[in-house]
């Protein structure tokens, strides 16, 4: 049996004028007479000292004089050294026209040292790359960097790199591989 609409709207208005009264009453004074008299008093009792702050120390700005001195990032400074060390370390020279060797056209990490061979007077290196290996012998070049074989031991093969500095000269560095043991 439905109720008149007439008579449900008196009680939705009832449930809401209710809901509405309740929530007003939280909103009425739940006791804190007492904490906000405690605070007042303990507001009274504290006593805030605060200590003065001493004084700041005087800033005397450097002056910086740089009319008799020579910047730093001049180009005619960095021109004379570069010139310098032009004189002083241009000297090495790869051989650029030289018949390049197998073992030239791979990267130094692809290239690994497998073993060593010896003849009577003559120590060889055996180097692998993918599944090749092959001989070198002190003065043979390895590695894409000129890399030439200077010194070779049962457990390493030292190697001198002829690469550019950023300035565009030639300059030697040390490279190393070293003797890998078999995986199995």
């Amino acid at each position: 049996m439905m109720m008149p609409i007439s008579t449900r709207i008196p009680v939705t208005k009832s449930a809401t004028m209710l809901v509405l009264a309740l929530s007003l009453s939280a909103c009425g004074d739940s006791g804190t007479a007492d904490v906000s008299q405690w605070m007042k008093e303990v507001r009274q009792q504290t006593r805030v000292s605060i200590k003065p702050l001493s004084e700041p120390k005087k800033f005397t700005p450097f002056s910086y004089d740089a009319k008799n001195r020579e910047d730093p990032y001049s180009p005619n400074k960095l021109a004379m050294a570069l010139a310098k060390a032009r004189k002083d370390g241009g000297t090495i020279r790869p051989d650029l026209d030289r018949r390049r060797e197998a073992l030239e056209s791979f990267p130094l990490d692809t290239v690994v040292m497998v073993g060593t061979l010896t003849k009577p007077g003559l120590t060889y290196a055996l180097l692998q790359v993918d599944k090749s290996i092959y001989q070198v012998k002190v003065g043979n070049y390895v590695g894409q960097n000129l890399g030439m074989v200077t010194k070779i031991t049962d457990g390493d093969v030292s190697l001198k790199e002829v690469v550019q500095d950023a300035a565009g000269d030639w300059v030697e560095r040390e490279a190393k591989l070293e003797l890998q043991e078999s995986q199995k």
